[in-house]
């Protein structure tokens, strides 16, 4: 099955957070609080799930308040966070939409990401992950993580869903 088909089965994506939505690095101010940096391309790329019908959630390793306020900033209900245990964490997120995996994708970069990405009916990931997340992964973006990489996979699944982009407004 090319990664297109696979692509248009899609009712779920699930993001994880470092290395992917952001570029991997924590920044730590005076009182120890983590700053994250987001590109807005990659935001907009999510909107642009969420008004397609494809839900998206994020599975995390990591907790951040930073991540939940990002997450409700851009509509996403299904926030994973802490959970070390990601195929765990996959399986529940599957059980509770009701979704059998052909159904949800799952974009990650590193080793901890690889149990859900062989469970994924879309596995993707980002030009700077891992070797051995690259050969896991159904497609591969041309951009890293935090730079662009999340809207390039949004853009993958809804041109695979048949979405026009011509006159589409960005906002």
């Amino acid at each position: 099955m090319t990664p297109e088909q696979r692509a248009a089965r899609l009712r779920l994506v699930a993001l994880d957070v470092d290395g992917v939505l952001t570029d991997g690095r924590l920044y730590y101010g005076p009182q120890g609080e983590a700053l994250k940096v987001f590109d807005v391309r990659d935001g907009h790329g999510i909107k642009m799930l969420l008004s397609h019908g494809v839900e998206v959630a994020i599975l995390s390793a990591r907790s951040s308040d930073i991540v939940g306020t990002r997450a409700r900033e851009l509509g996403i209900g299904r926030v994973l966070q802490g959970r070390g245990d990601k195929a765990a964490a996959w399986n529940e997120l599957l059980r509770d939409t009701g979704l059998a995996a052909e159904q949800a994708g799952f974009i990650g970069d590193d080793l901890p990401d690889l149990p859900v990405l062989e469970q994924a009916g879309f596995a993707a990931t980002v030009a700077d992950a891992r070797e051995e997340v690259k050969t896991a992964a159904h497609w591969i973006a041309g951009q890293a993580g935090g730079r662009g990489a999340v809207r390039a996979f949004a853009e993958f699944i809804l041109r695979a869903k048949g979405v026009d982009f011509a006159g589409m407004t960005h906002g």
